[in-house]
């Protein structure tokens, strides 16, 4: 009588990966579609072309509000009548009519409060004006004094 001894070598283990490669298929498409490619957080800049152009239109003078120290608040140098927003809103309405294209100087005093700056940037941004200016001023520098 013969025993047959199967050889350890016949007998290998083959490793099925077909699956394996399918579901790592298919989470790399998932993973795919599911990345949004957000553009939101970029800041849109237009830079000024190099090259002069001859048909452009004269510059449009801003319209200033101005706040005094107080809180008042003057448009194009008529000043209003109280430190109301809704004032505000209505005399820059009246003077920049339809008009949303030009751009809205600030100058507020020194000694005003934060909040009636911010009032007028509110109200600015509410009637939909695209460019606001700040107006600055700049401080002569001190003298530099020198002690022997």
């Amino acid at each position: 009588m013969k025993i047959s001894h199967r050889n350890r070598r016949d007998d290998d283990l083959d490793i099925n990966v077909t699956s394996f490669i399918d579901v790592l298929l298919l989470l790399l498409i998932f993973f795919m579609l599911a990345t949004s490619f957000v553009t939101d957080g970029r800041i849109n800049i237009r830079l000024p072309d190099a090259a002069s152009n001859t048909n452009s239109k004269p510059p449009v003078e801003p319209l200033q509000i101005a706040v005094t120290a107080r809180g008042g608040y003057s448009v194009n140098g008529q000043e209003l009548i109280n430190n109301n927003a809704d004032t505000l809103l209505a005399a820059l309405s009246r003077v920049a009519g339809e008009s949303r294209e030009q751009t809205v100087l600030i100058r507020a005093d020194a000694n005003s409060t934060h909040q009636s700056v911010v009032t007028a940037m509110d109200v600015v941004g509410r009637l939909g004006f695209k460019s606001i200016s700040i107006a600055t001023v700049n401080q002569p520098a001190a003298p530099v004094s020198s002690s022997k």
